[in-house]
């Protein structure tokens, strides 16, 4: 997946989702992928952004893992034996250098995380790696997020993260879609379309106030461009986001 001018790695289709999610806010700063921990005490990783940031040292995966009485990964290969440098799925900034930053840490795993005491093992050391930094930390697994919701962002995304619209290209597909409740998406497409003679802008028009919550829609519809967008409030579409509104599947 491609965003802001480089290419995201993400090692699943589940990971895939998760970074959909997490893009969507407008306050999204930056977002990083397999997030390597430190072994050893060290700053915050605020740091990497801003001056204003908790002073000190934090500690690393292995005086942590001692205090959890959890044993830590370990790799292997000639001969040789050394500590591992567990990672973090998904590692997001919101915020901007004037009002200030925070971050939130996203671990993204099968509904069958559960299921293996070591799995939970290297979670637990994950999440109070972040809790001792201050960082919220979230699990999230397909049971706190609807397939068909994520099947929906996977079809628009080629739209909505395409370069951003004019904002009054951006209000101009809210009016024309709120003012036809009953419109198809086709027909809105190209009631946009007209003000802009290119179909592309005006899909990424529509696509990008959806995705935004500007226009606040029923993500679990289907793929049919025949059939009407289904409106929601702006708060029942943004439940729809495990992570805007902050469902872990954590024990």
């Amino acid at each position: 997946m491609y965003w802001r001018g480089r290419l995201r790695h993400l090692l699943s289709d589940l990971e895939w989702g998760g970074q959909l999610f997490a893009l969507m806010p407008s306050n999204v700063h930056d977002s990083t992928e397999q997030l390597p921990l430190t072994l050893e005490d060290s700053n915050h990783p605020l740091s990497a952004y801003t001056a204003r940031v908790p002073q000190g040292d934090f500690p690393g995966t292995l005086s942590l893992a001692s205090q959890l009485g959890v044993r830590h990964p370990r790799v292997h290969g000639r001969g040789e034996s050394k500590d591992w440098r567990a990672t973090t799925d998904l590692v997001v900034v919101f915020g901007n250098p004037i009002q200030g930053f925070r971050m939130l840490a996203i671990a993204v795993k099968p509904s069958s995380w559960a299921s293996r005491r070591r799995t939970v093992d290297l979670l637990r050391l994950e999440r109070a790696y972040w809790e001792a930094r201050g960082v919220e930390w979230l699990l999230i697994t397909p049971a706190v997020w609807s397939k068909t919701v994520v099947l929906t962002l996977r079809r628009i995304c080629p739209w909505a993260m395409a370069e951003a619209v004019p904002s009054s290209l951006l209000d101009l597909a809210v009016v024309t879609a709120q003012a036809n409740p009953w419109a198809t998406v086709t027909a809105l497409i190209e009631a946009v379309e007209k003000h802009t003679s290119d179909r592309h802008r005006a899909q990424c028009a529509l696509w990008q106030a959806v995705w935004s919550g500007a226009l606040p829609i029923d993500l679990t519809r289907g793929w049919r461009p025949q059939e009407p967008l289904r409106h929601l409030t702006e708060a029942d579409f943004w439940l729809q986001n495990p992570i805007v509104s902050r469902r872990s599947a954590w024990i």
